[in-house]
């Protein structure tokens, strides 16, 4: 099983980035998907969900607005569009996978498989 994330990067304030988190070793599509992040002294945070089939998705509050999930199952990818970026939201990212493929879920201990994130450092 591995999820691999990708493109985090250096952004200014306001900027934009998509990350990328593409699966193998299981079947993607019968699973939901979260993005996580955590930030140098504090604890994992969820920011993202998105049920197996793409049908509902969840944000954190912090993020509502500015950041969008998707999936593509066909390509075993969930994305991360993160746009009006903010010195805040600097930290790790983190792509998961959760058998309990619908409804929401925000307890990182949920989740069964990680990516080895990827980091998001924005400017101000």
């Amino acid at each position: 099983v591995q999820l691999q994330a990708s493109g985090g990067g250096l952004v200014q304030a306001g900027g934009s980035l998509r990350l990328s988190c593409t699966a193998s070793g299981f079947t993607f599509s019968s699973y939901a998907e979260g993005w996580f992040r955590q930030a140098p002294g504090k604890e994992r945070e969820f920011v993202a969900r998105i049920t197996w089939s793409g049908a509902s998705t969840y944000y954190a509050d912090s993020v509502k607005g500015r950041f969008t999930i998707s999936r593509d199952n066909p390509k075993n990818t969930v994305y991360l569009q993160m746009n009006s970026l903010k010195p805040e939201d600097t930290a790790v990212y983190y792509c998961a996978a959760d058998r309990n493929r619908r409804g929401a879920e925000y307890d990182p201990n949920e989740y069964d498989y990680w990516g080895r994130g990827t980091q998001v450092t924005v400017s101000s």
